[in-house]
């Protein structure tokens, strides 16, 4: 045990001079504005899940505790229904999530607010021989995690983009997506959505071809898959801790975008991700350097129209963005981030 504790804290110290040193070398300095007044709060509670494209909430320890915070806590959850969960609850108080998957939890009244975009797509679609476009889905089986994850709802919004009814012309199954990958490479599904690090291990072993790569197919390209989100009731309580941990976080984004090997080294060093090679691949093909080119509102607009043609939400995308965004902090930390 005391030899266990000896390598945690070691793997820790490393994790933490990789993040400083990473930081300071590309300019990406903790501090915020002298005249800025302290959080609210020293605790921030983030989620962990398998997914490595959320890297820059992992990549931000050491920014995130420049900008105040003492005890930064990272929850571990199975997948992005976990970091929904979590984030209604106020178990965790700031996360990266999906962003088709929050406009359905903002629909069913979640307590959550979305406070701005972090990176374009990330997500990629494997089919057999079966399946070499979007449209060849239609009658065919597709495995996702569960229904209402974050694989069937981007899978339903594709589909309805291609005028498919998600409910009638798919037949959906689930299991977990290791499962998914044997199957799909056994020919006994069609179809399988991935996020980093599956795509990855997919194109590593020659399981499949690429039907959909969001990061470089329109219209997925042109708009964010994650979005940092908030919980309505810490935002609110909670508006300068807020924008530093978005700054912190968006800082990271950058630091991503600009040093793919230190942020990949820096995730399998803090124990975030299993592999360096997938978190490099992922690092470089994720197009971490979007958030401030691309209008997060755009996006909320963009998968709200397409989820009402999957059937999933009934309300306009005005309504979930009057209800459920906070653009402010953003607004300002771009103002200051210029360079």
């Amino acid at each position: 045990m005391r030899e266990h504790a000896r390598y945690l804290g070691r793997r820790q110290f490393l994790s933490r001079v990789t993040a400083m040193g990473t930081a300071s070398l590309l300019g990406l300095s903790s501090k915020p504005s002298a005249a800025e007044p302290p959080p609210e709060t020293t605790t921030i509670r983030l989620i962990q899940i398998p997914s490595i494209c959320q890297a820059p909430q992992y990549v931000a320890q050491e920014l995130l505790r420049g900008e105040g915070f003492t005890d930064v806590q990272y929850i571990k959850k199975a997948g992005a229904r976990g970091i929904s969960e979590a984030l209604a609850s106020g178990e965790a108080d700031i996360n990266n999530n999906f962003a088709g998957p929050s406009i359905v939890r903002l629909e069913a009244a979640d307590p959550i607010v979305f406070l701005s975009g972090l990176h374009a797509g990330c997500f990629e679609v494997f089919g057999t021989d079966r399946v070499r476009t979007i449209h060849d889905l239609k009658g065919k089986t597709i495995a996702v995690l569960e229904l209402g994850s974050a694989q069937h709802v981007f899978l339903s919004s594709i589909a309805a983009y291609i005028g498919l009814d998600p409910r009638k012309d798919i037949n959906w199954v689930t299991h977990p997506a290791a499962e998914s990958m044997q199957l799909l490479a056994e020919g006994k599904i069609d179809a399988f959505l991935g996020f980093p690090p599956e795509p990855q291990e997919l194109r590593a072993k020659g399981v499949g071809r690429v039907v959909v790569n969001s990061s470089t197919d329109r219209p997925w390209s042109q708009y964010f898959c994650c979005m940092v989100v908030g919980n309505r009731e810490f935002v609110r309580k909670h508006p300068v801790a807020t924008k530093r941990a978005l700054r912190a976080i968006l800082k990271a984004t950058d630091l991503c975008a600009r040093e793919p090997e230190r942020a990949a080294r820096s995730l399998v060093d803090g124990g975030f991700a299993p592999r360096y090679d997938y978190a490099l691949q992922t690092m470089r093909e994720v197009p971490y350097g979007k958030w401030r080119e691309y209008d997060p509102e755009d996006t909320l607009r963009f998968y709200a129209l397409r989820l009402h043609e999957a059937g999933m939400i009934r309300s306009t995308p005005q309504k979930l963005i009057a209800q459920g965004t906070d653009w402010r902090f953003l607004a300002e930390i771009k103002n200051e981030l210029k360079t």
